[in-house]
């Protein structure tokens, strides 16, 4: 029987190592379809699909990032424990992924051979803009077309935005009211990834995940903006997590 939480994996014979992929606010798991075609055959991904988009869309999204996380260490099962495994993590992805491992870190589980940051301030910043999920309309919908990750097609429909903008807001909710919670660094290798034209996440900001791990640490900057993974820089991201998992 297939799992919600992983709806779209693309098997493998033979991996080394099974990759995790976490979606950014208003994002669903067929963002990272494509990945498991594009990526070497040693890597098995995982894409996941949190409540409220897709096949899930009957479900209730979750409103906290402690929600998420705890849903998430119960959804997954016994597959984080088959095989050495990574996790990646694209801007609210990137603090879920995060939160993921402590959370198994602190109950003596087994931790990601790395984990991928991608686009988000690290966890020790408290946020500090605008609270989208509680913004009226429609200065709600002209942020959304600022931060540039809403199909157009989506924000120019009257319906369809009614029927997405529960899932976004309970997203922006999530990412918004997180509190990082002090506490023992991770021991795994992290990997910190930003866009060169994003300008919520600068360089200095992503540095400091370096605090949240005492493995290795390294920064890549791509060009782009918040949403590199989508633009030109899409191949250069998807080599540089190769090259990371099997060098």
């Amino acid at each position: 029987m297939s799992n919600p939480w992983l709806p779209y994996r693309t098997p493998r014979p033979a991996p080394v190592v099974r990759l995790f992929c976490f979606p950014y606010a208003g994002g669903a798991a067929s963002i990272y379809r494509t990945w498991g075609r594009e990526l070497p055959p040693e890597i098995e991904v995982y894409p996941v699909q949190p409540p409220g988009r897709e096949g899930r869309i009957r479900e209730a999204p979750l409103g906290s990032m402690d929600e998420l996380v705890a849903a998430m260490d119960a959804g997954f099962g016994a597959v984080l424990d088959e095989a050495p495994f990574a996790f990646f993590g694209h801007s609210l992805g990137a603090n879920a992924a995060y939160e993921l491992a402590r959370r198994r870190r602190d109950r003596g589980a087994t931790q990601p051979t790395r984990l991928f940051a991608s686009a988000h301030i690290a966890p020790p910043i408290p946020w500090e803009d605008d609270f989208l999920h509680d913004m009226p309309n429609p200065r709600f919908r002209e942020k959304l077309r600022d931060l540039n990750g809403t199909p157009q097609e989506v924000l120019d429909h009257p319906e369809l935005m009614e029927l997405v903008e529960p899932l976004l807001r309970a997203d922006f909710r999530v990412n918004e009211t997180y509190e990082h919670r002090p506490g023992e660094p991770l021991d795994c290798p992290l990997t910190a990834i930003g866009g060169l034209g994003d300008e919520d996440v600068p360089r200095e900001k992503l540095e400091r995940w370096q605090e949240v791990t005492n493995g290795d640490f390294k920064l890549r900057m791509l060009p782009g903006d918040h949403f590199f993974l989508h633009e030109t820089s899409k191949r250069e991201l998807l080599d540089l997590i190769a090259r990371e998992l099997l060098s």
